[in-house]
């Protein structure tokens, strides 16, 4: 297939061959044993993503249908949450901080192409999700973007730049609708 002249199939990869091993075998694991640990069983997929280099609390909550592409480009702080069906694309690092759940059917995307040049060449960006976040369900977020500590992300949001500490931000781009306030917990 040709794009411009351009054959794709001629495009170096920017990934090195350590790297392309690394990711078939991780994928071998996570299509097996890591997706068959019963679902409460987090600290064990937190240790078969600390085999594969990840830097994961043995406290944080990985549920099995998460795809992970390089859990060495992976940090989660203790009761950070991945569930299932996130798409958590770290090409770039991506760091979840303690206490921040990202909600099903979200793309943590950490890499773009750039458009602007005939080959099409990647360029991963990292994420850094702050302590006491929710990106709730179904959100995209795009690479190179920081969601500041004790922030919300509505449904169906789209992400693509920073966002500020304890708001509540929604729509596409996300934009803060309000201050985040927690409520007393003594009652």
């Amino acid at each position: 297939m040709t794009t411009d002249g351009v054959d794709i199939a001629d495009k170096p990869s920017p990934h090195s061959t350590r790297n392309k091993l690394g990711r078939i075998v991780w994928n071998l694991v996570q299509a097996t044993v890591f997706r068959l640990v019963p679902r409460p069983f987090h600290s064990i997929r937190a240790r078969i993503l600390r085999l594969f280099g990840g830097q994961v609390s043995l406290k944080a909550r990985v549920c099995p249908r998460v795809r992970i592409w390089a859990p060495w480009n992976l940090t989660m702080g203790d009761y950070a949450t991945l569930a299932d069906d996130v798409d958590c694309y770290c090409v770039a690092p991506i760091s979840i901080g303690a206490n921040t759940t990202i909600s099903q059917y979200t793309y943590l995307c950490g890499a773009t192409h750039d458009h602007e040049h005939r080959n099409f060449p990647l360029e991963p960006s990292p994420i850094t999700i702050g302590e006491n976040c929710w990106v709730a369900a179904d959100c995209f977020v795009g690479p190179g973007v920081t969601i500041a500590e004790g922030t919300v992300v509505g449904a169906r949001s789209s992400v693509f730049n920073d966002l500020p500490t304890w708001k509540v931000c929604v729509g596409t781009p996300a934009k803060p609708i309000g201050d985040r306030v927690l409520k007393d917990d003594t009652l």
